[in-house]
């Protein structure tokens, strides 16, 4: 398959945001709706990969805390935002497979389920900007539909000029995956959450970049 593009998802996939923002929603979930640590535990897998949104979302319609969606909102972002700059960092492997795919002329972008707020915060502590320059697309510009609805990977497609069915996206959860696939995409899902059963939907699995052979994908 002649692919032209690769997308990628941001965190869990790019960069090691993923427990931030996990020990942020499970704080939520203690706070606002009164779980037990073995609650929480049942629900973060569900909860994997969703928007700041949704997740907030399904605290507020299912526990109805006093607390707006708005305020929810910033406060799960408060949490996360405390833990970035001691946790966020590249996923091993990935600035060389990005030198890879560049050396051979693909296309690059980002398609994240985070919002503008949460991503220019990310940008402040890792110039993604470097890898992708100005390619990096959040859920507010797709009027904040999130993952696993397509909208923001065909967003990121028809910004690089390229038809979805020639990219192949690089996922980390399961409605990422969802969401790749619902567009159209080759979707290779890389193993960060150490659960392979929860991605096994992928067309494509790896535990780390340096798994992925790029030559194979062009046979």
């Amino acid at each position: 398959m002649n692919y032209k593009a690769i997308i990628f998802d941001m965190d869990g996939t790019i960069i090691t945001t993923e427990s931030a923002w996990e020990s942020a929603t499970k704080e939520i979930l203690k706070s606002k709706a009164n779980l037990s640590e073995k609650e929480c535990m049942a629900i973060l897998p569900l909860l994997k990969g969703a928007s700041l949104y949704s997740t907030c979302a399904f605290v507020k319609d299912n526990f109805n805390p006093k607390e707006t969606l708005e305020e929810l909102i910033t406060e799960k972002e408060h949490l996360a935002f405390k833990r970035f700059k001691a946790e966020a960092r590249l996923i091993e492997g990935f600035d060389r497979f990005h030198k890879k795919i560049t050396d051979l002329n693909l296309k690059t972008a980002i398609a994240t389920n985070a919002n503008q707020r949460s991503l220019d915060r990310i940008l402040q502590h890792i110039p993604l900007d470097n890898f992708f320059k100005h390619h990096i697309y959040s859920i507010d510009i797709v009027n904040k539909v999130p993952k696993p609805k397509p909208d923001i990977y065909l967003h990121a497609a028809a910004q690089l000029g390229i038809d979805p069915q020639d990219c192949i996206a690089i996922e980390d959860s399961a409605h990422g995956i969802t969401a790749a696939k619902a567009a159209g995409m080759f979707c290779i899902s890389i193993n960060t959450g150490m659960d392979r059963n929860a991605i096994a939907h992928a067309d494509h699995i790896i535990d780390m970049y340096d798994d992925l052979d790029i030559e194979l994908l062009f046979q």
